[in-house]
């Protein structure tokens, strides 16, 4: 899988658990910028590791899954 792809697998899943919350709501809870938050679900800006690492941990996800290695 390439880096596109990466990010494509990355923007659906972290789609699929925010779910019915609101975008602002979450990047508020992480700490992370809507607006950056809103890049990485359409696949406009890539994540630093802190980030992912931040998302993984407030959703209790594994970072390979987060980024497609895992389903």
């Amino acid at each position: 899988m390439n880096a596109i792809n990466y990010k494509k697998q990355f923007a659906q899943n972290l789609r699929d658990l925010i779910g019915e919350k609101s975008i602002t709501s979450v990047a508020k809870d992480l700490d992370i910028p809507q607006q950056t938050l809103s890049r990485y679900l359409l696949c406009q800006r890539e994540i630093k590791l802190e980030n992912l690492i931040k998302i993984a941990n407030y959703f209790e996800e594994d970072l390979d899954y987060l980024v497609g290695r895992k389903i």
